[in-house]
């Protein structure tokens, strides 16, 4: 476990806000069927802040990818509510970096944490990727097609 890769150190930090609306609900994610923030959501709010935590220190044609997530989504948060989630860059193993996130509404202490987790991404070379990704879904396409 390494302190740096790059441009990256530990301790890189972003937060990102949102307001809940229907499109963020356990309803229309098809989480569940209530009209409160779907997990789905917040695990997407705790990625963008993880990407945004690193994006402005990575080399031009680096990127992250996610890896791994875990999350307790603790309280509920019903449409209109002003949410924010902090996520901080807490360990770098070669590629492989890790973010801790925590995800606030309204209120104060405790009180206000909704979720909380950890966030995994891979550091790589954005072409590269795309073309193997390319490649695999090529090779799964004709295999699928030969086997028909």
């Amino acid at each position: 476990m390494t302190g740096e890769q790059g441009g990256l150190v530990i301790g890189l930090r972003a937060t990102v806000s949102a307001e809940v609306t229907d499109a963020d609900t356990a309803a229309a994610l098809g989480s569940g069927d209530m009209p409160v923030l779907g997990t789905p959501r917040l695990l997407a709010l705790a990625e963008a802040a993880s990407v945004a935590a690193v994006a402005p220190h990575l080399t031009a044609g680096q990127t992250t990818v996610g890896t791994a997530a875990s999350l307790e989504h603790r309280r509920p948060s019903p449409l209109g509510t002003q949410i924010e989630v902090d996520a901080e860059l807490t360990e770098i193993d070669g590629r492989r970096l890790v973010f801790m996130f925590i995800g606030y509404g309204p209120g104060g202490g405790e009180n206000a944490v909704i979720g909380a987790g950890t966030v995994e991404r891979v550091l790589l070379d954005r072409e590269s990727f795309l073309a193997r990704a390319v490649g695999s879904a090529s090779s799964a396409s004709a295999a699928s097609s030969a086997s028909s």
